[in-house]
């Protein structure tokens, strides 16, 4: 596949995760420019991937894929110094929850080509599952090119804009609720006399496992978590679940708002 021309405002986490999904599938990343404020960002970014240009704003602007890859407080002032090089042919994709298309076409009223995407940290190895919307009359040719691209992520899927905020809380940063839980097994299970390969190699399996019975069996969800009739923690699922009730439904309050 010819990889577009395609610029990244914004040379952070998310940037890093799609460059280093494009670079595990050996895609050209000469035609990659970036645009970053912290110019110390900018040069790791291209010390770690050093095919691709780091050029200014309105250059990264111009490309024919725009990736606007920043927190939601930057936005509307990034968009609002770009508005006068972005036009009916831009392809942009803002990657960040909150700020919806009306507000973005509301600054950008000559942009046709919208996309919103809100990746998953597992694309850094090409394993994401990430829910992508367009905007009404996208180019179906167009179209195509931004889901072969997408393809090197990992499972992309079309979804409605009004749920994109839901995807984000419950998926985008699904992992971040438990990659210290794992790792915290791992440690345990090195403490108690397993080797750090195989500590690692169990918690991975009982996770395929675990994930796949309580969603692919046939079993509701109460059967199958009584299947383990030894709960360690179960004196604490109720204030578990208090807190992901409180912090994650407070959190989508704050993304929808």
């Amino acid at each position: 596949m010819k990889t577009p021309t395609i610029g990244f405002i914004g040379g952070g986490r998310v940037t890093r995760i799609l460059l280093q999904a494009f670079a595990n599938k050996k895609i050209n990343l000469l035609q990659a420019s970036v645009y970053d404020t912290d110019k110390e960002t900018a040069k790791l970014l291209k010390k770690r991937f050093p095919d691709i240009h780091l050029r200014s704003l309105e250059k990264v602007a111009s490309q024919h894929i725009v990736i606007l890859a920043l927190h939601p407080p930057m936005i509307e002032e990034t968009l609002k110094k770009i508005s006068p090089v972005v036009t009916s042919k831009t392809v942009f994709a803002s990657l960040a929850p909150k700020i919806n298309s009306e507000r973005i076409l509301s600054i950008l009223p000559q942009l046709t080509k919208l996309v919103r995407l809100i990746p998953i940290a597992p694309s850094v190895i090409n394993e994401g599952y990430n829910p992508i919307w367009f905007a009404p009359g996208f180019p179906s040719d167009e179209k195509e090119v931004v889901f072969q691209m997408l393809d090197f992520l990992g499972t992309t899927l079309e979804v409605e804009e009004k749920k994109l905020e839901a995807y984000a809380v419950i998926s985008a940063m699904a992992p971040t609720y438990f990659w210290f839980q794992w790792k915290k097994l791992v440690d345990l299970g090195v403490e108690f006399g397993l080797e750090s390969n195989e500590s690692k190699e169990a918690v991975l399996q009982c996770m395929y496992g675990a994930l796949e019975t309580i969603f692919n069996s046939t079993m509701p969800p109460d059967e199958v978590m009584n299947l383990i009739p030894f709960r360690p923690i179960g004196e604490y699922e109720k204030e578990i679940e208090t807190i992901y009730d409180k912090q994650l439904k407070e959190l989508y309050r704050e993304l929808t708002s």
